[in-house]
Parts: structure tokens; C-alpha cells; sequence
């Protein structure tokens, strides 16, 4: 009996350690979807970022697409753009003056926070091979 009870204990340890795991993973995924869009409306609308570079403040759906674009590789990029393309096509014609934003803290403070979106430390972790050196021959 008791080595039964013990083998019980033992699966539900392991069980409860896989989904603390899991409820810890799926909180910081909930945790960086929701953080990070903030972290861009902050940087855009509120230090006002945008109005110092001359572009408008942006709504719900463009923040999100925006954080979106920073965060994702070369291809969610091209695929929000077409999406943009085709769900409003004029949106290309339209004409903005961007202008460099004065050298103020505020602005500093903006886009040291757009450059933590777009940095993506998980880019960089990808595994690089190394080639192998190959053993040159001196010349005869």
C-alpha cells in the first residue's frame, strides 16, 4: 500500500510540475502580447513620438500592427503589408512629411522603447553552424 501511495505522490509531483510550467509559459506568452503593443502606444501616443517625427498618433489596430511589424521576421512583415495593401490600397498614396525628432529625453526615452521591440534577443539565438576550415595546401 505504501508503495502505491508513493508512486501517486510521484505522478502527481511530476504532473503538477508540468502544469506550473505551463501556466508560468502561458502567462508570460499573455504577458508579452499584451505588454509589448503597450509598450509601443506608449513610445507613439503618449511621449508623443509620433508628432515629433511628423506621423499621426495611431488607434488600437494600428499600434497592434506596428508592434506586430517590429516584432516579426522579414516575411510577418511582408504579410502585414500586403494585408494593409489589401484591405485599404490608397493607404499607400498617402503623402507624410517625417522629419528627424529634436534631441529631447522624452524622445530618447521613445525610441530607446520602439528599439527594445525591435531588438528581438530570440533573433539572434538561432543556431549558426560553423564551417568547417578546410586545411589549405602550401603551394608547390
Amino acid at each position: 500500500m505504501r508503495t502505491a501511495l508513493g508512486v501517486v505522490l510521484r505522478i502527481l509531483g511530476i504532473g503538477a510540475l508540468v502544469a506550473g510550467g505551463l501556466a508560468v509559459g502561458v502567462a508570460v506568452l499573455i504577458a508579452v502580447i499584451l505588454i509589448g503593443p503597450l509598450i509601443f502606444w506608449v513610445a507613439w501616443n503618449v511621449l508623443n513620438f509620433a508628432s515629433a517625427v511628423g506621423l499621426p498618433e495611431l488607434r488600437f489596430w494600428g499600434i497592434v500592427l506596428a508592434t506586430l511589424f517590429l516584432v516579426l521576421s522579414w516575411f510577418g512583415k511582408v504579410a502585414i503589408t500586403a494585408i494593409v495593401f489589401l484591405v485599404d490600397p490608397s493607404w499607400f498614396h498617402g503623402a507624410a512629411e517625417v522629419r528627424w525628432p529634436e534631441p529631447t529625453f522624452r524622445n530618447f526615452v521613445a525610441v530607446a522603447l520602439l528599439a527594445l521591440l525591435a531588438s528581438r534577443p530570440h533573433a539572434h539565438a538561432h543556431g549558426r553552424t560553423r564551417r568547417k576550415k578546410t586545411a589549405v595546401s602550401p603551394a608547390a
